[in-house]
């Protein structure tokens, strides 16, 4: 249903390893695909990572700081010089809107194709990628607004009722087609309804992407029925109580701590510090979360892949491994 690819995973500045904060959320039955947050040097990690521009249809800044928005006008500019006409969705704090129209006047950039900006704040509602994909946000805490947004995906299924058809006297065949793709067909002089011979059903699942955030019980709500919870880990605890809360950032026992309390069958933790970019760093983190957490989790790097089915059930499909010895 959902394919996650990881192009960023570290917090502030990249590094050799980890590049800043940036997420690529597929449909798995389609091209479509959603960007979360665009640090500097993101079009490079897309380029990387094999994922179209032309197919991209929304991109989702979490919050105005630059680990997590200083590419997107280098992504723009480059989509429309590679021959994106298809218009693009930007959904990110109104001052976003700002920076991007005040860069565009002042660099004299042309984008050959429209920018339809969503004010975050303003989408109580949400909003439709297509027939399968909704985007919500979610407000969160931090040194300035920042949110989260839960992707869901739905995949429909038609069951056709054979053997009522098979009653009737119809033969299998393509009047069975038609009214399985909801065609009303003919037969022995009279109209077979498709409503009465298929079944509709959906499918749902979600992911919940946050973006920098001190408080992760104001996701609570948002966590019902969600089926993996990504979150910035940016310190382990001791860390953290040397940092104290001026960042407003999370420490992976405290997100460890509310996923466990909020029942997450699975956890994916993100936006780490350079402190913690080496194998002894990550490893404090991964001990901090078996502590605290008893559902399956990942620490991730730059480039890991990951699939959540119809069923809820994620599975890493690709790793590098990236992080420094």
């Amino acid at each position: 249903m959902l394919d996650l690819t990881f192009l960023g995973t570290s917090s502030g500045v990249p590094t050799l390893y980890r590049n800043v904060s940036a997420l690529a959320v597929k449909d798995s039955h389609s091209k479509d695909w959603v960007l979360i947050d665009a640090g500097e040097g993101t079009q490079h990690r897309i380029q990387q990572a094999k994922l179209s521009l032309q197919q991209l249809q929304v991109i989702c800044i979490t919050h105005v700081h630059g680990d997590h928005c200083y590419g997107l006008i280098g992504l723009l500019a480059s989509a429309g010089m590679s021959g994106r006409r298809q218009a693009l969705t930007l959904i990110a704090p109104i001052e976003i809107q700002t920076w991007l129209e005040a860069t565009m006047r002042l660099t004299d950039l042309y984008l050959p194709y429209p920018i339809e900006f969503i004010d975050v704040c303003t989408l109580a509602d949400g909003h439709a990628v297509n027939s399968r994909l909704h985007i919500q946000p979610h407000e969160l805490h931090h040194r300035v607004p920042s949110y989260a947004f839960s992707i869901s995906a739905t995949q429909h299924h038609s069951k056709l009722n054979t053997a009522a058809l098979t009653q009737i006297g119809l033969p299998a065949g393509k009047l069975w087609g038609q009214l399985q793709h909801g065609q009303a067909v003919e037969w022995q002089g009279q109209t077979l309804d498709p409503k009465d011979f298929v079944q509709l059903s959906s499918q749902t699942v979600r992911v919940l992407v946050a973006g920098d955030n001190d408080q992760p019980q104001l996701l609570a709500s948002a966590c019902i029925d969600a089926a993996l919870l990504v979150h910035e880990s940016t310190y382990d605890q001791l860390s953290l109580d040397k940092v104290g809360p001026t960042p407003m950032h999370s420490s992976a026992q405290i997100v460890a701590q509310f996923a466990q309390q909020q029942h997450m069958p699975h956890l994916i933790l993100t936006h780490f510090s350079p402190r913690h970019h080496n194998t002894e760093g990550m490893q404090r983190l991964a001990d901090e979360v078996r502590q605290h957490y008893q559902g399956s989790f990942y620490l991730a790097d730059d480039f890991d892949q990951y699939h959540l089915d119809a069923e809820g059930m994620l599975t890493q499909v690709f790793s590098r491994m990236l992080t420094e010895g």
